[in-house]
C-alpha cells in the first residue's frame, strides 16, 4: 500500500502504543477527523497485548494492541514510532520493505544508526526529528540567528531538563540545538561540546558549547540556550507542558509524508522553512 496516495482517512499505526507517548498518539489519531487508527504495536510479553488500544480512554477503537508488525503494516499508510533505537530500526526495515512511511520520534541514535535511517529513506518516506514540537522548530531558527549575531564575546550553554525515566542524555533536542549553533558559527559540535564539568576545570574555553542535564519528576521537556556576555545574558527557551504538542506535531508529519515520495524529512520540511 503506497503512502503517497492514501485513501481517506489516513491510516496511522502507533508503535509503543501502551506507553505514555503512545497513548497520547492513540488519542490524537482517534480525535483527528482525517485519520484512522490502523494498528497499535507493543513488544511481545507486554501485559496490554490483546486489549483495545482506546481502553485507557474508556473508548472502543476496534484496534487491539499487538506485536504482529507485519499485520499492522499491511493495513497502514504511516507508522509513528516513539520507542527505542533498536526497536525503531527493526520497524524501519519492515516499513521500507512494505512501502509504509515512518515518523520517527525516537532519540539516542548513533552515527551508524542514523546512516541506516538515511539509507532506508531512499526506499520510503521517513520523517525524523529529535523534537516534534512546532515551537521547537521555530526556536531552532532563532538560535541560528542568535548564534550568528552573538558569535564574539558570548559563552554558549545549553541546559535541558526531562522526567526521571528518560534514558538518554543530553536530549536529542539539546544536541540538535548544539548542532544548529555550531553550524552557524562554522564549528564542529563534536570538537567543541563540553558535556558536564567537575573539579578544577580551569578557565572556560570561549570556543566551547556547554551542555547541562537535569533529570527528575515528570518534567515533559525544558530547553534553554544561554548566551552569556559581559554585562548581559540572552536566554532562548522552550518549555513543554504536555506531550500533546508532540502528538499533534507527529500527525502533521504523517500528513506530510502521505503526500511525499521517498526521502528523509524533518520539521523544517513540514513547516516549509527549508
Amino acid at each position: 500500500m503506497s503512502p503517497a496516495t492514501p485513501a481517506a482517512p489516513l491510516r496511522i499505526a502507533i508503535a509503543g502504543a501502551s506507553g505514555r507517548m503512545g497513548r497520547m498518539l492513540v488519542e490524537a489519531v482517534l480525535d483527528a477527523s482525517d485519520c484512522a487508527l490502523a494498528g497499535a504495536l507493543d513488544v511481545a510479553g507486554n501485559v496490554q497485548l490483546g486489549q483495545d488500544a482506546g481502553a485507557f480512554l474508556g473508548r472502543a477503537s476496534g484496534v487491539a494492541i499487538t506485536d504482529d508488525l507485519a499485520a499492522v503494516l499491511s493495513t497502514s499508510h504511516v507508522l509513528i514510532d516513539f520507542t527505542r533505537p533498536e526497536g525503531t530500526l527493526r520497524h524501519l526495515d519492515a516499513c521500507a520493505a512494505a512501502g509504509v512511511a515512518l515518523v520517527i520520534g525516537t532519540t539516542g541514535f548513533d552515527a551508524e544508526q542514523k546512516a541506516a535511517i538515511g539509507a532506508a529513506a531512499q526506499r520510503t518516506p521517513v520523517f525524523m526529528s529529535p523534537n516534534m514540537s512546532v515551537g521547537v522548530s521555530v526556536v531552532m531558527r532563532l538560535l541560528e540567528q542568535a548564534a550568528k549575531s552573538l558569535s564574539q564575546g558570548y559563552d554558549i550553554e545549553i541546559v535541558e531538563a526531562h522526567h526521571r525515566n528518560k534514558i538518554d542524555a543530553p536530549s536529542g533536542t539539546a544536541l540538535a540545538m548544539g548542532e544548529v549553533i555550531a553550524k552557524a558559527l562554522g564549528r564542529n559540535l563534536a570538537d567543541n561540546a563540553v558535556f558536564g564539568r567537575e573539579g578544577a576545570t580551569g578557565v572556560r574555553d570561549p570556543g566551547t558549547i556547554g551542555f547541562a542535564t537535569v533529570r527528575g519528576g515528570d518534567i515533559i521537556g525544558d530547553h534553554t540556550v544561554l548566551f552569556a556576555g559581559i554585562g548581559e545574558r540572552i536566554e532562548i527557551s522552550h518549555k513543554s507542558s504536555s506531550r500533546a504538542t508532540y502528538a499533534q506535531g507527529s500527525l502533521r508529519a504523517a500528513r506530510f509524508l502521505a503526500k511525499s515520495g521517498p526521502g528523509l524529512y524533518d520539521m523544517n520540511d513540514v513547516l516549509g522553512l527549508n
